[in-house]
């Protein structure tokens, strides 16, 4: 019997595998919610079991707002998964939040809209009030940020991520809005993901990763983003990733 995974990774742009993931096997568990992005690939990494799924399909096929995120979790909970860790790439707005860095948000702000946000869409569905005052769980939070520190890997503790409704990028008033809201992070598929976790009882944190300023926020406020640097971007930023992922696992 195939052991269970201990901790499910969700990869977003740029990220569409899990480096240093070994002997991976190939499952494709349906859910009452349709298909997921793709297949979920399981494998072993620091000597556990994880499971890793493209969220936007190995291809980069599926657009943040038809992204099947209900499917993508349960999908993770039927290989076993009980914690989710999600890699979001996403546009910098405040100072610390420059190009290559890594955070680890601890609060975030919905702007998106027609999204399937709930497991209680279907009639009949048990109705669901979670408390998402801490939209992250706490204790894998920490997990993350104390494997950063071990592992040498620059993470700033906090933030705010602001979900945009995609796939266009924003207008610079939109970002000036979203930080008089007090948003540090700007991406396209915090939510509703972080919100189903939570119904489905999955304990899950964000690891985000800046691949460029948000529009206007820059030190070139005439700056163009190009898909060019934004994967060179998340490529350099992404390399601490596998070290994190192992001391969470390892912890």
């Amino acid at each position: 019997m195939t052991m269970p995974p201990d901790l499910a990774v969700i990869g977003g742009t740029g990220l569409y595998q899990l480096a240093d993931l070994q002997d991976v096997e190939t499952r494709q568990p349906g859910t009452p919610y349709g298909a997921p992005s793709g297949p979920v690939r399981i494998g072993t990494l620091a000597g556990h079991r994880v499971a890793f799924l493209a969220r936007h399909g190995e291809g980069h096929s599926v657009p943040p707002h038809k992204v099947n995120y209900r499917a993508n979790l349960a999908a993770l909970q039927a290989v076993g998964a009980t914690r989710v860790l999600a890699l979001n790439t996403v546009g910098g707005i405040t100072g610390r939040f420059g190009p290559r860095v890594l955070a680890c948000p601890d609060q975030l702000i919905d702007y998106t809209w027609g999204r399937i946000s709930t497991l209680c869409e279907e009639p009949g569905s048990e109705v669901l009030h979670v408390d998402f005052g801490d939209p992250y769980t706490p204790s894998l939070r920490a997990r993350v940020i104390a494997a950063a520190q071990a592992a040498g890997v620059v993470l700033i503790d906090g933030g705010c991520y602001g979900a945009t409704q995609g796939p266009r990028l924003e207008t610079r008033a939109e970002i000036a809005r979203m930080r008089r809201d007090g948003c540090d992070l700007v991406g396209m598929t915090g939510m509703p993901e972080a919100a189903l976790a939570r119904e489905l009882r999955l304990e899950y944190a964000c690891l985000a990763i800046v691949a460029n300023w948000a529009a206007g926020a820059g030190p070139d406020p005439d700056e163009v983003i190009t898909l060019e640097d934004v994967l060179a971007n998340v490529a350099a930023a992404s390399a601490g990733v596998p070290a994190i992922v192992g001391g969470v696992l390892a912890g």
